[in-house]
């Protein structure tokens, strides 16, 4: 996949996300960036020292392997934050999923925001641990479920899971191919645990037979 230019896109003003924080100490909110579906918001190599907060749309964090193939690390929702890095340089590229607004912080030179940031820091690091259990212990239906959990969970627990990434996407993130994350969704379908409202939607029906699966 190569890499698209940052385009910037006039949108209406959005809801403000319930889980949103305003602020971080003293580091100053800055106005929102808009990025096109598909659009760059940092590549890999670049400088880092900002981090970024999504107020609607979401991101996908990736790397490209020396064989050309993508690996998914991480997908953030509305209301989370990203762009943590442990030295000054991004050691992935953060693109956009669909239609997305960010706000960026930047963090002035002598100011001490730990206190705010390592919660933040713990989780993401909490996050990508699991992840890593996933891909190194779990088989195809157990890797999708356990995706559905971790949406639902982080959308609020809902019976509706909005999926803003494609079924590519998915697979790059479970280590799957394409066509076994669909043959995964379509099992899950027949055996009556989700409904497919749209590509886009999923709705757990039986949700403690899905969290069986997952673990």
């Amino acid at each position: 996949m190569n890499a698209y230019t940052t385009a910037r896109i006039a949108l209406p003003p959005q809801p403000t996300h319930p889980n949103r924080q305003v602020g971080f100490g003293s580091a100053p909110v800055q106005p929102l960036s808009f990025f096109a579906a598909g659009s760059e918001i940092y590549a890999q190599g670049e400088k880092a020292g900002a981090f970024y907060q999504i107020e609607f749309g979401a991101v996908r964090i990736y790397r490209l392997l020396a064989d050309g193939r993508r690996q998914i690390s991480a997908f953030h929702l509305a209301g989370e934050t990203f762009g943590f890095e442990a030295d000054t340089t991004h050691h992935f590229f953060a693109e956009a999923i669909n239609a997305t607004a960010v706000r960026t912080f930047r963090v002035a030179a002598g100011v001490d925001m730990s206190r705010q940031l390592l919660p933040l820091a713990l989780k993401g690091l909490s996050r990508a641990q699991e992840h890593l259990l996933v891909l190194g212990c779990q088989n195809a239906i157990e890797r999708v479920a356990a995706f559905l959990i971790d949406m639902a969970d982080r959308q609020g627990g809902l019976r509706q899971v909005e999926l803003p990434m494609s079924r590519m996407d998915i697979g790059d993130y479970l280590g799957l191919t394409i066509e076994t994350v669909s043959r995964v969704f379509t099992k899950l379908k027949e055996k009556g645990v989700i409904r497919l409202v749209n590509l886009r939607c999923v709705e757990i029906v039986r949700q403690d037979a899905l969290r069986d699966m997952s673990e």
